[in-house]
C-alpha cells in the first residue's frame, strides 16, 4: 500500500509452466496507473506511474521539467477531492503556484512534448538542456569510491514492492558523506527520480550540490537531464548509460558512473569526483 492506502501490487491468476508441469496459482504485479499533473485547473502532462508519494512526483516533475524555477513558485500540491469518474480519484494532482508566477501553459506542453521526443537530433537534445539548466561549474564535491560501492546494496534494501512483485524501478539520494537520504520505487526509472528530487524539494533541499543520484537499471539521457536540473553532481546506476547521457553529462559537468556492481564500477565523466 502506498501512504494514501491505495494498492502498489495486486494480485493475478496465471498459470505457471515448468517443463511439461503446469500450475494455475496467483501472484503480485506492480500497480500502473495514470497520474494527471494540473495547474489549476488545467492539465499539464499525464505520467504512468505506480500510486504512491505522488505529491513528491509532481513536485520533483515540475522542478526537473524546469516548469518552475523554484519550490517555492509552488503554493500547494493536493489529489483532487472530486474527479469525473471515481475510479479517478486518486490519479490527479492539483498544482497551485503563488499568485506572483505566470507561465505559458501552451508553451510548457509543447516544450515538454519536444523533450520527451528527445528534439530532432542528439546535440539539439543537448543543447536544449543545457540552455535551460547551465552546466554545473566547478563543482569541488568528491565521493569516496568505498562510499559509492555500498550505494547498491542500500537501493536493494529499500526495494519493498520489487521484492514482491520484481517489476518496480528505484531511485536513492545520498550525501557526499555517503548517508542515505532517500529511497522511492516506481513503475518508470524516471518518476522514481522525480520523486526523490520532490521529497528533497520539500524539504528546501534543493538545489542538491554535493549529493548523488543512485538509479536501477540503466543511466539514460533523461536521468541524467534531471539530476542537471537538480543540480546534482554524481549520477550512478547499475547497469549501463546511453551514449546520449554519457555526453549529456560531460558537456554538463555531472560525474557518471555505470555498471556499479560489488566492488567494480565504470567512471564515464569528470572522474576527479570519485577518490579511491
Amino acid at each position: 500500500m502506498s501512504e494514501s492506502g491505495t494498492p502498489q501490487a495486486r494480485s493475478v491468476r496465471l498459470r505457471a509452466l515448468d517443463g511439461e508441469h503446469a500450475d494455475e496459482r496467483d501472484d503480485l504485479v506492480a500497480c500502473e496507473e495514470p497520474l494527471e499533473i494540473q495547474l489549476g485547473p488545467a492539465a499539464l502532462a499525464v505520467v504512468m506511474r505506480t500510486p504512491g508519494h505522488d505529491e513528491e512526483l509532481a513536485l520533483g516533475f515540475l522542478v526537473t521539467e524546469r516548469v518552475v524555477t523554484s519550490p517555492s513558485d509552488i503554493l500547494s500540491i493536493r489529489h483532487c477531492s472530486t474527479s469525473v469518474t471515481p475510479e479517478a480519484e486518486d490519479n490527479i494532482v492539483r498544482v497551485i503556484l503563488a499568485p506572483d508566477v505566470e507561465v505559458d501553459l501552451a508553451a510548457l506542453r509543447r516544450n515538454l512534448y519536444a523533450s520527451s521526443s528527445c528534439g530532432i537530433c542528439g546535440k539539439a537534445t543537448i543543447e536544449n538542456a543545457l540552455a535551460t539548466a547551465p552546466p554545473l561549474g566547478d563543482d569541488t564535491t568528491v565521493f569516496a569510491a568505498s562510499s559509492i560501492r555500498t550505494f547498491v546494496a542500500r537501493l536493494g534494501e529499500g526495494q519493498d514492492v520489487f521484492r514482491t512483485t520484481g517489476g518496480l524501478h528505484a531511485a536513492a539520494l545520498f550525501d557526499k558523506s555517503g548517508r542515505l537520504l532517500v529511497i522511492r520505487e516506481d513503475v518508470g526509472r524516471h518518476n522514481a527520480t522525480d520523486k526523490t528530487i520532490g521529497w528533497a524539494a520539500a524539504r528546501g533541499l534543493v538545489p542538491l550540490a554535493g549529493h548523488a543520484l543512485m538509479v536501477s537499471g540503466r543511466a539514460s539521457y533523461e536521468i541524467v537531464q534531471k539530476a542537471l536540473a537538480a543540480r546534482i553532481p554524481l549520477v550512478a546506476a547499475v547497469s549501463a548509460p546511453t551514449s546520449l547521457a554519457i555526453e549529456l553529462a560531460d558537456a554538463s559537468g555531472i560525474t557518471l558512473v555505470g555498471f556499479l556492481r560489488g566492488e567494480t564500477m565504470n567512471v564515464y565523466t569528470h572522474a576527479q569526483r570519485v577518490v579511491a
